[in-house]
């Protein structure tokens, strides 16, 4: 079967991620934010908007958000003493392009299971397990870009830990991706079966305006659609694809996403497929493998995003065969140019469910230093950036008063070895405490 996504996670969850419950969180799901006053002596702190680290600092914690930071003073009376003075502390991660209701890649075989054989209540637990997973390496808030078949399971997840029902990062959700009729699998089975899609098929300029309303009408955040599929070289040497929504048809989706307060993030990773959605005038271009330098400058003057979701890619490439690999080297070279171009990156990783002992989500901020930011540049772009493209700025992607307490730490210096961030000791999120591994 002719596959025209990236969008997929890599491995089923290993039975050996056994989650460990928080060690702090209410048993009363209407309790969780806690009242009392923390104070975090931390050693280091990366806050996200400075170009170098503090040294000896206090954080002031009182409820879900943070107070104040200052100079490694005497704490207030009182107050819960977090010691952190031997680590590095940081705004909490975020990914702003993950599927935490799909487990394993997106082969016919993987994929038909999950939408043939498992109910979306049974994908609903197993994404709430993924978000949770996710939290204790770090990441505190997400944006999940579709839920491959499952309907608008990820409101309910989103739903579920915005409630306290299950611990899990704070989320943005899509819900279902759009792409036109016959354009995305389940795909070459009977036309006398009627079986399950992995997105919400939408044809015509009405059809888009509709599929938009319903999706918003259910809870969307964002809306997701497939720009393109088919990615092939030509002569020139340009990743080429096939553009799925007339000019009208995609147009018309953005017009009533932003008509409607919200905001579009397009799949798409041929050169064509990229300028199909600048000329809708999409918010975020996810994957953006054939990215030239033109559509580059035109993101920059723009100020349209990129998630570039390298780890995923370069991860299963090998095993694809075919332009895969050429495609992950093809981002690979136009990664610093639109760095020099200030094209705004997002960290984005495709994750969904998968085993973290095989490959970490924070790979992909070791993928961005490689590919030529600064360490700090690469923590900015699932901290700072990252929050500016959620919206979040205000309370989220920076280590200062007013902002939520949702902060991160490890054992080493980041700055010097990013790897670091993959193996995250202190996670905290709105002031609450899931992982400490730092006594």
């Amino acid at each position: 079967m002719q596959l025209n996504i990236r969008c997929f996670a890599v491995l089923v969850i290993s039975s050996a991620l056994t989650l460990s419950a928080p060690l702090r969180a209410q048993e009363n799901p209407t309790s969780v934010t806690p009242e009392k006053t923390i104070a975090i002596r931390a050693g280091h702190l990366i806050d996200g908007k400075r170009d170098k680290p503090l040294d000896n600092v206090l954080i002031l914690i009182k409820g879900d958000s943070i107070v104040s930071v200052t100079g490694n003073g005497a704490p207030p009376s009182g107050a819960e003493v977090i010691d952190l003075s031997k680590a590095t502390v940081l705004p909490g991660f975020i990914d702003t392009h993950t599927h935490v209701l799909l487990n394993g890649d997106i082969t016919a075989e993987d994929y038909d299971k999950q939408l043939l054989k498992e109910s979306i209540p049974y994908r609903a637990i197993l994404g709430a397990r993924n978000a949770r997973i996710a939290l204790e390496n770090g990441f505190t808030s997400i944006r999940d870009v579709e839920t491959e078949g499952a309907m608008y399971a990820d409101v309910d997840v989103k739903k579920s830990i915005a409630n306290g029902e299950v611990p899990g990062p704070r989320m943005q959700v899509a819900t279902r991706a759009m792409t036109p009729t016959g354009m995305y699998p389940l795909l070459g089975y009977s036309w006398e079966l009627k079986v399950p899609t992995g997105v919400q098929y939408v044809d015509g300029v009405d059809g888009a305006r509709k599929a938009v309303r319903e999706q918003v009408m259910y809870g969307a955040d964002w809306i997701k659609y497939y720009s393109d599929r088919r990615y092939h070289f030509e002569p020139d040497g340009v990743l080429h694809s096939m553009v799925n929504f007339t000019d009208e048809e995609a147009k018309a989706i953005v017009d009533e996403t932003h008509r409607l307060g919200k905001k579009v993030a397009a799949h798409a990773i041929g050169s064509d497929g990229v300028s199909a959605a600048l000329r809708a005038g999409v918010d975020t271009i996810e994957h953006g493998d054939g990215l030239t330098e033109p559509q580059m400058e035109e993101m920059a003057k723009r100020g349209i995003y990129w998630v570039p979701t390298i780890v995923v890619g370069a991860y299963v490439a090998p095993g694809r065969g075919g332009n895969w690999t050429k495609m992950v080297d093809l981002e690979k070279a136009a990664f610093p140019k639109a760095l020099k171009k200030g094209v705004k990156i997002a960290l984005g990783t495709d994750a969904g469910g998968f085993d973290w002992k095989e490959i970490n989500e924070a790979r992909e901020f070791q993928y961005y230093a490689d590919y030529g930011m600064t360490p700090m540049q690469a923590i900015r772009t699932g901290t700072s950036v990252a929050a500016e493209l959620l919206g979040w700025s205000e309370k989220l992607g920076t280590v200062e008063g007013g902002k939520w307490a949702d902060l991160v730490a490890v054992s080493g210096d980041p700055l010097k070895d990013i790897t670091e961030l993959q193996r995250v000791k202190f996670v905290m999120k709105a002031g609450v405490v899931y992982k400490n591994d730092l006594h």
